[in-house]
């Protein structure tokens, strides 16, 4: 039994990588029905639950309980799984204003009858940030009509006339069903989950579950239960271990506690003097469906086209109003970053950068034919670069034609802002009117006479025209306000990471001289060290701090917060096992640092924006916290593992049994993290699991893993080398799942990206 439970373990993990390829290939629905729907893929788990079940009945598990529980509830979490595929119903109901129905359309796209009652929708409800048009939460007062159909036979005619079937109602209730607010009647249960764009209707999912509901919950506790089991009591392997003489018990509690050159012009480019651009940053725009500083768009501004928030040592606000006022001393600047090849070559230049002049030859747009090309939908080489490149010049153009700068609100049924070349409100009164089209030319006009007194006073003025029409209400606070920009002028992340890379190859190369030769770093270098990465951490604590008061959520909503979240996590276990191991060091810094680079690397300069309104669950935080600390535990087990085959084998013993008692809490925090995920989509979706990419990738990393707590029964695991070439190349599921599936797979969780 134990090579039949093992292989169809493997077969399983296999199937889950190959259905995740073809649906990237051949779309959701062809694999919804060829496999994850389909009679043989129930049959293999239910053939591994059976397998397991009787594998750990031949070994006698029972006499471990802890152990025996966790098997348990895996195979109550699959009979839960049976259960809603099997029994459940979801489906999905349109409702529109004052219309009534009792019906909804199936995961077949089948009309099916909601019987024995009907849904009114009395009310809908949109509620937007303040201030803006984007949606923070939106709500359906949706009326329950209870009926009790009752169908009167009609009489022959010899005995009474017929009578027509009649109904009666025995009574209603009202639900309010919104994001994160579930509506229940008779086990239904129902979630806002989309409107119309005349906000007269919505669409609600459906769902019917109770039996595969409750079945996996009770798995979900279970499991709970057991992995805390695993990590307290004496028998289990985690505690075994921790008595081993060469790790301290004492410094493990403690993890765990822990764990819970551009090409210049000649000439420079006119710009405004530092201090006055930067008031220019103290006003308030909408940008990406939100309210922030205007320094915020500069520095988005810079970093999109130029690849940094600077340029030639002049500020965001600096170069961003220098292309406002002075833009015939800028179109002449290499100041536009062309990653494309083929970009490069069609523009004629030989370095990273292109001037604004070099896009036209004699007026003509040079990307004109070969954007004709991608949108008639020929196969153009590097139509992503080409796109990239024309996407920079269109910013440029939006700047040139005053669209982009969305400074000016205006108060009709809601607040909507506007730049000064938007078509305004035809009711809109002339001394307003006037003052939008008018006073950022005048603002411009002072900017060519020097006149940055008056030009300031200017500046005072629209922001006393903004806060008085939209409304201080509608504003972010003076704390938001002024946490964004401080969050802006510190944001040293870079630097910070190279810092961090550059110690981290230092430390680990020196950890590896020291541990050879049988000697210790010097007690005062080792106390730099350590005060180095705490001051690194309160940075990215005080980071992390400013970003959630700006944004109004905990930083954790998209791939570049979780990145520096990571980060900090990193430095955190870090110190704590400072003095366990003399590599332990040398991981920290090159894991956060590691972190930090590809946190720019996919976002050099992120936007804040507003949480999709299913995003504000606090479970999400939870869900997200707890995976990445997992994440940093088991990209520790990587760092351990090459130090482990690259190093000394006189230290390879201890190393092999830290990553061990690492495993342990990786494992379990991620597979914690994955049904807290799974609760969290059942109460916004509601279904549990929706065999996302995302979701697909999570679970099989959290099978790659658990095969090395299996020792006892592989003893391929027993082997050091083994091991830690295993646990090396394990990592590899961890990286498709973080960023194999947000660049490539694609699915809904592609927005954590």
């Amino acid at each position: 039994m134990k090579h039949i439970s093992f292989i169809l373990l493997g077969i399983i993990v296999v199937v889950l990588i190959a259905a995740t390829i073809l649906e990237k290939a051949y779309g959701t629905p062809f694999v919804t029905s060829q496999i994850y729907g389909s009679w043989w893929f129930i049959a293999l788990w239910a053939a591994l639950a059976v397998s397991a079940m009787c594998y750990m009945y031949q070994r006698r598990l029972f006499r471990r309980p802890a152990t025996m529980l966790l098997h348990l509830s895996f195979a109550l979490i699959l009979a839960g799984a049976l259960t809603t595929h099997f029994c459940g119903v979801q489906g999905t109901i349109h409702l529109r204003k004052s219309e009534t129905t009792n019906a909804y359309i199936n995961r077949e796209s089948q009309m099916m009858e909601m019987l024995p009652f009907a849904l009114t929708l009395k009310e809908f409800r949109l509620h937007t940030y303040p201030g803006t048009q984007s949606a923070m939460d939106y709500e359906s007062v949706v009326e329950v009509n209870n009926m009790n159909d009752i169908n009167i036979i009609p009489q022959t005619e010899d005995t009474a006339s017929a009578t027509p079937a009649f109904t009666i109602s025995i009574g209603n209730n009202t639900m309010h069903i919104s994001m994160n607010n579930i509506g229940t009647h008779r086990h239904y249960r129902f979630y806002q989950s989309g409107y119309d764009p005349d906000l007269g209707g919505t669409y609600l999912s459906v769902s019917y579950d109770p039996w595969g509901i409750g079945l996996t919950y009770t798995g979900y506790a279970l499991l709970l239960l057991s992995m805390i089991l695993l990590m307290v009591l004496p028998r289990e392997g985690f505690r075994r271990m921790l008595r081993s003489k060469s790790l301290s018990a004492l410094t493990l509690f403690v993890m765990l506690s822990a764990t819970s050159v551009p090409a210049h012009a000649e000439t420079s480019p006119k710009v405004l003097p530092a201090d006055v651009a930067a008031k220019f940053g103290e006003l308030y725009a909408y940008y990406n469906g939100r309210i922030c500083p205007l320094q915020t768009v500069a520095i988005d501004f810079t970093t999109k086209l130029h690849g940094s928030a600077t340029y030639k040592g002049f500020t965001a606000e600096q170069v961003f109003t220098g292309w406002m006022f002075f833009p015939t001393t800028w179109t002449d600047q290499p100041f536009i970053k062309i990653k494309s090849g083929k970009v490069r070559q069609l523009l004629g230049i030989d370095g990273r950068y292109a001037c604004y002049d070099n896009f036209f030859d004699h007026g003509s747009y040079r990307l004109d034919s070969l954007l004709a090309d991608i949108h008639s939908g020929q196969d153009v080489a590097d139509s992503r670069g080409i796109a990239e490149a024309d996407e920079k010049m269109n910013i440029l153009l939006m700047l040139f034609n005053a669209e982009l700068l969305k400074i000016y609100p205006v108060d009709g049924h809601t607040i909507t802002w506007y730049s000064q070349g938007d078509n305004l409100p035809t009711d809109l009164p002339h001394d307003q009117w006037f003052f939008i089209k008018h006073s950022m030319d005048y603002i411009g006009e002072l900017a060519t006479k020097g006149a940055y007194g008056e030009l300031g006073e200017t500046l005072v003025k629209i922001k006393k025209y903004q806060t008085k029409t939209a409304g201080a209400s509608r504003l972010p606070s003076d704390t938001q306000f002024d946490a964004e920009m401080l969050y802006n002028r510190i944001n040293y992340t870079k630097p910070l990471a190279m810092l961090l890379l550059t110690l981290g190859i230092i430390l680990f190369i020196t950890g590896l001289v020291l541990t050879a030769r049988g000697a210790v770093m010097p007690r005062w270098l080792d106390a730099v060290f350590l005060a180095v990465a705490v001051l690194c951490l309160i940075y990215l604590v005080m980071f992390i701090t400013w970003r959630a008061i700006a944004s109004g959520h905990f930083p954790l909503a998209n791939g570049y917060e979780t990145m520096v979240f990571m980060s900090a996590l990193s430095l955190v276990l870090t110190i704590c096992l400072w003095r366990r191991h003399s590599l332990m060091p040398s991981f920290g810094f090159i894991m956060s640092g590691l972190t930090l680079l590809v946190a720019m690397m996919g976002q050099s300069n992120p936007q804040i924006t507003p949480l999709m309104p299913v995003l504000s669950s606090p479970l999400l935080s939870i869900h997200v916290c707890v995976i990445m600390v997992a994440y940093t535990l088991l990209a520790f087990t990587a760092l351990i593992s090459i130090a482990t085959l690259a190093g000394p084998q006189k230290v390879a013993a201890q190393l092999t049994r830290m990553s061990q008692l690492m495993l342990y809490p990786a494992l379990f925090l991620l597979t914690a993290g994955i049904f807290i995920g799974a609760v969290w989509a059942n109460i916004s979706w509601g279904r549990y699991w929706g065999w996302d990419p995302k979701e697909v990738w999570a679970l099989i990393t959290m099978m790659v893993y658990a095969l090395p707590l299996h020792r006892e029964s592989i003893a391929w695991f027993r082997q050091p080398r083994h091991y830690h070439l295993y646990m090396l190349l394990a990592f590899l599921s961890v990286i498709i799942t973080y960023f194999g599936v947000n660049f490539f797979l694609g699915g809904m969780h592609s927005y954590a990206s």
